[in-house]
């Protein structure tokens, strides 16, 4: 499957992102945002790939790689997540992995390209996402994207800082 703008591309996983997934899903730094507590085999993460063409609706998820056009290296990933057909509705979540890679726009053309998808492909009433309270950046994104903060989760994550809270964000599809 090939979702695409000018500058990135969405595209499935292939066997040769096993090195950079078992790189991103192994860092701890991000693990607050991706909500993992322990790390990855490679065994795991090959399986995961491996099982990664089946269709959505068996697995209820997808993973894709984000591909920036200019360097033809990958940047991150952009996920569909409980995914609910009955209810028309699913999670959207998105990883820019390098420091030097964030704020260039990957995040928001993925999401936006996503959103299309999510709408148009698969019919979605609406996309929803949760961000901690902290992550000014992916906020402002979404608001740019037209999601609506929709309520907060008090306390919601544990971090080495405290509690934090948790804002979910909707995105109502218009056309639905």
């Amino acid at each position: 499957m090939f979702l695409e703008n000018e500058n990135i591309l969405l595209r499935s996983l292939e066997p040769e992102d096993l090195e950079t997934l078992y790189i991103w899903e192994n860092d701890i730094n991000i693990w607050t945002v991706t909500n993992s507590i322990a790390p990855y085999s490679h065994y795991a993460l090959k399986q995961y790939i491996e099982n990664s063409h089946k269709n959505i609706i068996e697995t209820e998820q997808l993973r894709l790689m984000i591909e920036a056009k200019a360097t033809n290296r990958s940047v991150g990933t952009v996920d569909v997540f409980d995914f609910d057909p009955m209810n028309a509705r699913a999670a959207l979540g998105v990883m820019i992995y390098a420091l030097a890679d964030r704020r260039q726009g990957f995040a928001s053309e993925a999401m936006s390209l996503t959103i299309d998808y999510c709408f148009n492909i698969l019919q979605l009433h609406q996309v929803y996402c949760n961000v901690d309270e902290n992550n000014i950046s992916s906020i402002k994104m979404l608001l740019g994207l037209c999601f609506e903060q929709s309520g907060i989760k008090k306390q919601w994550v544990k971090t080495s800082n405290g509690w934090q809270n948790e804002i979910l964000f909707q995105k109502i599809n218009p056309e639905f």
